[in-house]
């Protein structure tokens, strides 16, 4: 796996942990977790591109 793959994964496990952060009512954590994953992601957001 390269750098890219690793990235990706960790931003879909932010993304699912702030969502499940939600849901359990911690909303400021969950947005936190939900924007750092999509920054992390490989979009077009990238902060390592």
């Amino acid at each position: 796996m390269d750098a890219g793959t690793l990235l990706w994964i960790l931003a879909v496990i932010l993304v699912i942990a702030g969502i499940v952060a939600i849901f359990r009512g911690q909303m400021l954590w969950g947005i936190v977790l939900i924007i750092v994953g999509l920054l992390v992601g490989p979009g077009g957001v990238s902060v390592f591109t």
